[in-house]
């Protein structure tokens, strides 16, 4: 080693010297380019004794050989699949606005937002008052129509009295039970019932307050059958299908689940150029239009060489990637170079489907500083 240090200090000093010898004096261009020349070879040559020197030390063994360390990743084979990122939400599967069939004010609500209620349940009551006394009145003028009825049929029955005033009495009757019929059905409307089972979300007015058809009082949500609902892009129209393996993330709950596409509509929207899809989500502690992070498989290979992306470089002959080639040495190994053919890529990996395969050791740190046929250390 102090042989070698010696060697090293010669050569400098005769560097140094040179270089001193050349700024000692103010040579003209011409002068000037011809020094530079001549330091260049003077280098050159330097730089060519400098290395077989080094390399005969090595050989002997006065100095260590040192190599460029490298770290290694060994290939082995997985499922490699590529997704559809998406957005969705959270769909209850019923979700009824309960509202009244005619216009009137509020008489009683009975129900609170996050109640839960069964169909056909009362809900609440439009005042009836109006309704109840008409009701009283044709309930008065039946009772005669009736009892008038009566007596003529009794007399008809006798052959006595004409055959129009019996038909007369008997129309004035049915006439009025047909009126009570559509003044209780009136009543009925006065009542406001549950269309769905589930639970109240929202109820929009309070007692007192007008309401009419199409003005809701609550909504019910049905929260035992739930779905997920996105929109994905035309250009995947052919690629997703029923019965599609999906990965479902909720940020908010830090939740994933795995469903399938349960529906996947035929119409494209023109003003987005998306199509709609559904997936089954079930019973759980969801909420109605809850954000949802989609991801559909649409290409999936098992048993796929795949590498990150970042380690594939670019030559004229094609794109490559440098693995190692282990020499029986230690922890030595010679730089080799590989063309390879790329397949789908997806969250920064890439499936390779040609140039690589079970075993090989890439390397995946330090490969931008080594060359192919190279020996390194890893």
């Amino acid at each position: 080693m102090r042989k070698f240090k010696g060697i090293t200090y010669v050569l400098a000093l005769a560097i140094l010297t040179t270089l001193m010898a050349c700024g000692a004096s103010s040579p003209s261009s011409e002068d000037g380019l011809t020094r530079l020349a001549e330091l260049k070879d003077q280098r050159s040559a330097l730089e060519k004794e400098i290395s077989a020197l080094e390399q005969k030390l090595e050989d002997e063994g006065v100095i260590q050989k040192r190599y460029r360390k490298v770290g290694l990743s060994e290939l082995k084979p997985a499922t490699f699949r590529h997704y559809i990122d998406l957005q969705g939400k959270v769909d209850a599967d019923e979700s009824v606005a309960a509202t009244s069939r005619i216009p009137g004010a509020l008489q009683k609500v009975y129900i609170e937002n996050g109640d839960k209620v069964s169909k056909g349940q009362l809900l609440a009551e439009v005042d009836n008052a109006v309704l109840l006394k008409n009701l009283a009145e044709l309930e008065g003028r039946y009772a005669l129509a009736k009892d008038l009825y009566m007596r003529q049929k009794s007399l008809w029955d006798q052959n006595i009295g004409s055959e129009v005033q019996y038909i007369q009495a008997k129309n004035n009757m049915e006439s009025m039970e047909r009126s009570i019929a559509t003044l209780e059905e009136n009543l009925a409307m006065t009542k406001i019932y549950a269309p769905t089972s589930g639970t109240v979300d929202m109820v929009m007015l309070k007692q007192g307050q007008a309401i009419s058809p199409g003005i809701p009082l609550c909504n019910i949500l049905n929260l035992d059958d739930l779905k997920i609902v996105g929109s994905v892009t035309e250009a995947y129209a052919s690629k997703v299908k029923k019965g599609d393996h999906v990965k479902v993330y909720f940020p908010d709950m830090e939740k994933e689940i795995t469903t399938k596409v349960s529906y996947v509509s035929r119409q494209i929207n023109p003003a987005n150029r998306t199509f709609l899809i559904e997936c089954d989500l079930g019973k759980g502690e969801y909420w109605a239009n809850q954000i949802a992070v989609m991801k559909i498989v649409d290409y999936e290979t098992p048993e796929a060489i795949s590498i990150p992306v970042n380690l594939i470089q670019t030559a004229p002959e094609g794109d490559y990637v440098l693995i190692a080639e282990k020499t029986g040495e230690g922890q030595l190994a010679t730089v080799d170079k590989r063309i390879i053919e790329q397949g789908r890529i997806y969250n920064g990996y890439v499936e390779i489907r040609n140039g690589l395969k079970q075993g090989d050791q890439v390397i995946s740190t330090g490969f931008q500083d080594v060359t192919p046929g190279e020996t390194v250390s890893f």
